[in-house]
């Protein structure tokens, strides 16, 4: 009888033992995989990010394209007053041409863009401008009638000045107006505009109005000249090379805005 218990104490003992072990060997440390496992798998990621980066390019590029000849096209219309259609032109080597010569290079040359009235007749010219402003570049576009040596509207296209002072260069309805019909070359003045070249510029915002003033006043400078020698000129046949499609009135809407204004300090 005594005997049989140490053998039965034993015997738990073994198995206890031998249980435990196994548990011990069963909750050992997972297996690494390897460093070409891993970088094969990084490698493929890396395929799939650049593919997908390339598809959504070509699908946004397109439409973002689209979106800036649109807001473009109304720019100029809202500027020349709702011409009928108007044409690009272009200024190269001191010439107004009606298209590139074949192979040209459109960075040598200046787009200016002809617009007319339903008879044909040139109403003027739509002439895009930009220039570093108080906080980044000012990018507009404004209208020229050569003949008369007058600006017939402006629009700022993009800008990212301070908001609530230099960013008014987009919808201070009295500065924006105060283009339309004034004489070239124009001067910024604080007091009210008692000249026919003299632009009422914004409080708070003189070197954004300035950056305006200047912007126009720079191009009619390199352009002017050219622009008037050239004249009253009639509208090309619809569908001759240099050529824009039609435009009515009816398709005309509102400008497009400027860019979301940035953040930073204020102006004088």
């Amino acid at each position: 009888m005594s005997g049989g218990g140490p053998a039965g104490t034993g015997g738990g003992a073994e198995a206890g033992t031998g249980g435990g072990a196994g548990r011990e060997g069963g909750g050992g440390m997972p297996v690494q995989p390897s460093s070409s496992r891993l970088v094969g798998t990084l490698g493929l990621l890396s395929v799939v990010a650049g593919v997908a980066i390339v598809l959504v390019h070509a699908w946004a590029q397109p439409r973002i394209e689209a979106h800036q000849r649109e807001e473009l096209r109304l720019a100029i219309e809202e500027v020349l007053g709702e011409p009928q259609r108007y044409e690009t032109r272009w200024i190269r080597d001191g010439r107004l041409l009606d298209s590139l010569p074949a192979g040209a290079d459109s960075s040598a040359a200046s787009p200016v863009y002809a617009g007319f009235d339903a008879n044909g007749r040139l109403v003027g010219y739509a002439i895009p401008g930009q220039k570093a402003g108080y906080q980044d570049v000012v990018r507009l576009i404004f209208g020229y009638d050569p003949d008369a040596g007058k600006v017939l509207g402006m629009k700022v296209l993009e800008s990212k000045e301070t908001p609530g002072l230099g960013a008014k260069i987009t919808s201070d309805s009295a500065f924006i107006h105060g283009f339309d019909g004034v004489e070239a070359p124009i001067e910024g003045v604080k007091h009210p505009a008692r000249d026919a070249h003299q632009v009422d510029m914004i409080t708070g915002a003189t070197i954004s109005s300035t950056t305006v003033i200047s912007i126009i006043n720079d191009r009619l400078e390199a352009v002017g000249p050219v622009l008037s020698k050239a004249g009253t000129r009639t509208a090309t046949a619809a569908g001759s090379p240099g050529a824009d499609a039609p435009r009515t009135a009816a398709a005309a809407g509102p400008g497009p805005r400027a860019a979301g204004p940035g953040q930073g300090g204020g102006e004088r």
